[in-house]
């Protein structure tokens, strides 16, 4: 019987040491896990301030560029980031990070790689930490970019019209009034609230309106659009505006381009920027090659009635220069194919005399690659012309700017191609009256005055095709102009 008590009781013990294991091992286990908890929840939140810090890094970068650049010129930009004083760029650049209570827990280190020459882009590391645990770190990325005026489907400074059957993919902005009775995909902005359109009788209308009857009619109207003017709310046409309307917005300087295009001039005298051609003759005939070459002649003689070639030099070969600048102080005929190559082609004359103009229409001016390893800019001072003799096809690959004057084609009308002489005067015995097929541009245009290819009489180009190239977004051709406010263009952690 006693026997029996013991083992009982040494029963008990056992049971009484299981139960306290089990219980030694579910605390040990709690409590491992509220330890880990604690620091997975400490852990977090350091690595949230870590990623503030990050951000207040590439936040206070902004603000460094926006004082460093708002309102200077290209070319003081440009000294900006070649001048070997912008932060971040040679040595990252290391400041505090402060909590609401105006303490110091962390960092943020920024490096810049600044932009090539030419190049609108740059991009900016920052990485924070906080000094409780410095090893954890958040780290973000971002290109800021200036915008480029290639961003524009069309971008002008005098009023506009798009009739029916336009469609148009870009944006257009003008520093005018803008009539759209077209299609649009992407927003239509105007500098002015309201205007008096010229092109019909009436009271003002919206900055940015339409002659587009509203759904669920159809065709145009000619006469004043009341609904399309103040003091009535504007209304809603997404038939005709896909992205919508924005009037007004800042004007947009065409005559700060003469700032850039001093600019580009000192740059094409520097070898390993661009090519220089002085105002001798009537200006360069420039052939562009897919070998990535050009063949440059001096034009002797031009028609001025119909802008062609009479009488030119033999032509000399050659480099295209890559991410440069061709400059010529006269006018350009340009024509060719690109291959793997960005180059803008400046034509004006900066030292005094008639402005300049850009030629083109002989042949076409095309890419081999669609891609953005091909872009091509082409700026007169005053207009980029299409020639009277130009292809019946023609297609332009390109960026479009005329600075004072206008992108577009004469009126041409009737000419005479054949003369007779009867007695004492000349006889026209044989006529041509100018009809053209397609135009086609692949890229942008920037225009001081309103642009135009065909006239209302019938003459010019039948069918206008205008693609906006989205690649120029990220690609602006090389030195063309841009807004001197640096925006946050993508945005990434590491």
């Amino acid at each position: 019987m006693k026997i029996y008590t013991k083992i009982k009781k040494g029963s008990a013990l056992v049971y009484a040491l299981i139960i306290l294991s089990a219980v030694s091992i579910i605390l040990v286990s709690l409590l491992g896990y509220i330890t880990s908890q604690l620091k997975f929840s400490a852990s977090r939140v350091e690595k949230e301030k870590a990623f503030q810090a990050s951000e207040s890094g590439i936040n206070w970068y902004k603000w460094y560029l926006a004082h460093e650049t708002s309102g200077k010129t290209t070319q003081q930009i440009n000294n900006f980031w070649q001048g070997g004083t912008a932060l971040g760029v040679a040595t990252p650049y290391e400041h505090d990070f402060y909590n609401s209570s105006g303490k110091a827990i962390g960092k943020y280190s920024i490096t810049a790689q600044k932009p090539d020459v030419g190049s609108t882009i740059a991009t900016v590391v920052s990485t924070g930490w906080t000094y409780k645990m410095p090893n954890l770190k958040r780290i973000i990325q971002v290109r800021f970019r200036r915008p480029s005026w290639s961003e524009y489907a069309v971008l002008a400074n005098d009023f506009m019209r798009f009739g029916e059957g336009t469609q148009v993919y870009g944006k257009i902005d003008s520093n005018e009034g803008i009539r759209f009775d077209g299609v649009a995909y992407n927003v239509i902005s105007s500098a002015v609230a309201n205007y008096d359109d010229p092109d019909h009788s009436g009271g003002v209308e919206f900055g940015v309106h339409t002659h587009v009857n509203p759904p669920p009619g159809s065709g145009v109207n000619d006469s004043f659009r009341s609904l399309e003017a103040p003091p009535n709310p504007v209304p809603n046409r997404s038939d005709v505006f896909k992205a919508g309307r924005n009037f007004p917005v800042p004007e947009v300087s065409f005559n700060g381009v003469l700032s850039d295009l001093a600019f580009m001039k000192t740059e094409s005298q520097n070898p390993s920027h661009g090519l220089y051609f002085d105002d001798s003759g009537s200006g360069r005939h420039i052939i562009l090659k897919t070998n990535g070459t050009m063949d440059v002649s001096k034009v002797l003689s031009y028609d001025t009635d119909s802008n062609s070639i009479t009488n030119e030099s033999a032509s000399t070969n050659y480099p295209i220069p890559n991410n440069g600048v061709v400059f010529v102080e006269n006018n350009a005929w340009v024509e060719g194919t690109i291959n793997n190559k960005k180059v803008t082609i400046v034509a004006a004359n900066l030292i005094g005399g008639n402005q300049a103009n850009i030629y083109i229409g002989m042949n076409n001016i095309k890419y081999t690659n669609f891609d953005g390893h091909d872009i091509i800019g082409l700026i007169a001072q005053k207009d980029v012309e299409v020639i009277r003799d130009s292809q019946d096809f023609l297609t332009i690959d390109a960026a479009l700017l005329a600075q004072s004057g206008r992108v577009g084609r004469k009126h041409y009308g009737t000419w005479c191609t054949s003369w007779n002489h009867v007695w004492w005067w000349w006889i026209c015995t044989n006529s041509t009256t100018d009809h053209k097929n397609t135009i086609t541009t692949n890229g942008s245009m920037a225009t001081n005055k309103r642009y135009g290819f065909a006239w209302t009489d019938g003459t010019g180009y039948v069918n206008r095709v205008l693609n906006f190239d989205n690649n120029l977004l990220y690609y602006p051709p090389p030195y063309f102009p841009t807004g001197t406010e640096y925006s946050i263009d993508s945005w990434k952690e590491l």
